[in-house]
């Protein structure tokens, strides 16, 4: 944008006739131009017309073309102009002049004054007094325009004007249209603050600029010579500031974040944000650390028909603490290669590394640090293929494990690769349905660490069944036959260089389904039995003796109760022998189906031991099992609540229990506990919440509370916690939160964020709106827009 005409207001440049003029009517379309005996004559018509439809039924309603959102560019020379006043002289097809409450409308563009002369052959508009221009929501007031309708090219001096993208308002000397779609505002203010009436009314916060430049086709705005104010306080002087004005994509520096970390020291970051394609952008995130030094980061993403990903990395030079170069990188990329095969292949990989064991403790928010187990960093790569009932994958997984010398892990084995076919049937004749697997797998890992030899690994696993069901009852037997073999590149204690395991399962499967309605405090409701047994048998297999790469124990919950196998994987099948009898009771609103409370129970009848244990373990002799005992209740739309407890008849006491409550009565207004203990390993309780401050101290305020606690009741300390206030002034937030992870068992990391957001502009300060975003459940953002602003919303 051209800004060197600053001086003397451009004149619009001249135009063609516009095609149509009339005086004000109440239709919403016009006819094409005529003469003024035509336009009588069409007046009488039209009022017969009515006459004689008096009697007509009404018409029915219909959606209008006129009601667009966007008029078409290639609708607009078409468009009738209607004027209106208390008095409207001139000449036909040449010049009309409008006086006392003057009105000039086209389109999605009014024009209010207190008169207004329009040259019809140069398509000019200048009015004065009381100027008023909507355009397409876009509302300007001031004393005095002149412009070119339907380019929209002209000046405004002394104007007011409000933005209805993001209900930003504003104040300028000048205003200069360069089209529909661009302005340049000079000596201009700019906020996003609701105005009050009063001479002495002034913004939270203010932008003011030598000139700003407003791009509604990019949605851009951009700020020369800009100075932000916060309270009158400046804040941000910089020469050129670029802002969005809405929440489309644009290249430029996002605003600085800044942290206090007690390893770390001031983290300063100066983010920016390349907006490359409407299917590629990245982001480079430079960050000075006050006691480690430079950090450069970065995120690229990218989107196409056939694939997609996000790379993520860092780069430390020289870490002043550790005196020894730093990095991580994270790589996530999906692909479909349609044409590859028959059937099609799809490639997904998931790469994740850092340089040193102590990354996971001095980064906490290091891009490859992503899960919750920070010290396994898994990197995998698929390519799978599937046609009709046959499927297949290949797999390489690597994993590198971060050890604390404190508290040393065994690392998990590697998979290099791992080759797997699979063909699966639901409509088999007889009703029967089954599949059947094959799996070829290298596992590798320190054997030094594992103490237990590396190996190739091959099974074929094949299963039938034959349900019947129907709306009251399902019964399901099911047969399954599992082979093994290994080769071994060590030999095991007996000496053995391989081994051979086959393993059959039988199993049934069968329940009923019971309902009645019932009335419940004073409420119908549809009350459910739902009785289930489920017996499954396998005869003991000798595995104790084989190494253990991939099994590990169930859960013992209501969803692993119903299964043949005790063990997860493939290395242990148990030897089984065991009834297993569960009930659950619903209440349903029986209008809409929803549940309204679940209640459940479950226990395992064993007939004969379990032989059959992982490393270290000892065989299952107890004949009854823990009870499962479980209720969830929805006590009102804002009430919620859940418990699990395993519960040992032998000692009279429960082993584990889990227990949640959520309360959620409004917008910005939530609260849920959660309660976890397993005897003799961990007893912890969660809270999160974001809640109004004003509810519990009184008055009247704009302070929100919002946190997450865990806390360790065997340890008697925190684990993790994230506790912070916010600030509505309704055109701006303000966000204070302090984070504290833990970081092994001798330390933790402890940041401070501080975040200031000016809506419609930008947010200053750390990530903290991310930090609550990802912790606490059900985070509201305070005053997000939901709907899309709409030019009818203003409509005159």
């Amino acid at each position: 944008m051209d800004s060197t005409n600053a001086t003397d207001p451009p004149r619009p440049p001249r135009a063609p006739p516009f095609p149509s003029m009339h005086r004000r009517s109440r239709s919403r379309t016009a006819p094409r131009p005529a003469r003024p005996l035509a336009w009588f004559l069409a007046g009488l018509a039209a009022a017969g017309m009515a006459q004689a439809q008096e009697d007509l039924p009404p018409p029915a309603l219909r959606p209008s073309p006129a009601l667009a959102e966007t008029v078409p560019s290639e609708l607009r020379p078409q468009l009738p102009t209607f004027v209106e006043g208390q008095s409207i002289s001139g000449r036909p097809e040449l010049e009309t002049v409008i006086e006392g409450d003057a009105m000039l409308r086209r389109g999605d563009t009014v024009i209010r004054a207190d008169r207004i002369e329009y040259d019809q052959p140069q398509d000019l508009a200048r009015a004065r007094g009381n100027v008023r221009i909507n355009r397409a929501g876009d509302i300007f007031t001031g004393p005095r325009l002149e412009m070119n309708v339907e380019a929209f090219e002209g000046f405004f001096t002394d104007p007011s004007y409000r933005f209805i993208a993001n209900d930003a308002y504003g104040r300028a000397d000048l205003i200069e249209f360069l089209d529909d779609k661009r302005a340049v505002i000079r000596n201009a203010t700019y906020t996003t603050c609701t105005p009050e009436p009063g001479e002495g009314w002034l913004p939270e916060w203010l932008l003011t600029a030598d000139r700003l430049y407003i791009d509604n086709e990019e949605e851009t705005g951009l700020a020369v010579g800009a100075t932000l104010r916060f309270f009158g306080v400046p804040v941000l002087p910089v020469p050129v500031l670029s802002f969005p004005l809405t929440e489309k994509r644009k290249s430029g520096f996002l605003p600085p974040t800044l942290a206090l970390n007690n390893r770390s020291g001031l983290e300063l970051t100066l983010p920016y944000y390349w907006d490359i394609a409407p299917n590629r952008d990245a982001t480079l995130s430079p960050t000075i650390l006050s006691r480690r030094g430079l950090q450069l980061g970065g995120e690229f993403r990218y989107l196409e028909p056939g694939y997609q990903g996000v790379l993520d990395a860092s780069f430390m030079p020289n870490d002043a603490l550790r005196d020894r170069e730093r990095w991580a990188y994270s790589v996530r990329h999906s692909q479909y290669l349609p044409q590859a095969v028959r059937g099609g292949l799809s490639l997904s990989l998931n790469l994740n590394r850092v340089s040193d064991d102590d990354y996971w403790r001095d980064f906490t928010r290091s891009p490859a640090i992503v899960s919750l187990t920070q010290r396994l960093l898994a990197s995998e790569g698929v390519l799978a293929w599937g046609l009709g009932n046959y499927s297949a994958f290949a797999r390489a997984l690597r994993w590198q494990t971060l050890q604390d010398v404190t508290a040393p892990i065994v690392p998990p084995y590697d998979r290099m690769p791992q080759v797997q076919g699979r063909w699966q049937n639901t409509y088999l004749p007889l009703g029967l349905s089954g599949y059947v697997e094959a799996d070829h797998t290298q596992f590798q890992s320190d054997s030094r660490l594992t103490l237990q030899p590396n190996s190739q690994r091959s099974y074929v696993m094949a299963q039938i069944s034959r349900p019947w069901q129907a709306p009251g009852w399902f019964f399901t037997p099911r047969a399954q036959f599992h082979a093994t073999h290994y080769e071994f590149d060590a030999p095991l204690a007996n000496g053995r260089l391989s081994a051979d395991r086959t393993v059959p399962t039988f199993s049934l499967d069968a329940g009923l389904v019971f309902e009645r309605e019932v009335q419940l405090l004073g409420m119908s409701v549809l009350q459910t039995l739902e009785p289930r047994a489920f017996y499954a048998y396998t005869p003991f297999r000798a595995q104790n003796f084989l190494p253990n790469y991939d099994s590990g124990l169930h859960d013992f919950n209501f969803a692993t109760i119903f299964t043949e196998n005790a063990f997860v994987g493939h290395d242990r099948i148990a030897d089984t022998n065991l009834l297993t009898l569960g009930l659950i009771s619903r209440l349903q609103d029986p209008a809409t189906g929803g549940e309204l409370a679940r209640f459940g129970y479950a226990q395992r009848l064993r007939y004969e031991n379990q032989q059959v244990t992982l490393p270290g373990g000892a065989p299952v002799v107890d004949r009854f099992s823990d009870v499962l005992l479980g209720a969830a209740i929805n006590w009102s739309p804002t009430w919620a609540t859940e418990t699990t407890v395993q519960y040992n008849p032998k000692t009279d006491r429960s082993e584990r229990a889990t227990a949640g409550v959520r309360y959620h009565p409004g917008p910005y207004r939530v609260v849920s506990a959660a309660y976890r203990t397993q005897r003799g390993l961990s007893e912890q309780f969660d809270i999160g919440w974001q809640w109004p401050l004003q509810d519990l101290l009184g008055g009247e305020g704009r302070w929100y509370s919002v946190g997450r606690l865990n806390y360790s009741l065997k340890d008697n300390r925190l684990v993790d916690s994230i506790v912070g206030l916010e600030y509505d002034g309704c055109c701006w937030t303000g966000r204070v939160v302090l984070e504290r992870l833990q970081a092994g068992s001798s330390g933790a990391n402890k940041r401070i964020l501080f975040q200031v957001e000016f809506r419609g502009l930008a947010r200053l300060g750390s990530n903290a709106l991310g930090v609550l975003r990802d912790n606490i459940p059900r985070y509201q953002l305070l005053q997000q827009q939901t709907t899309t602003p709409s030019r009818f919303t203003r409509y005159d």
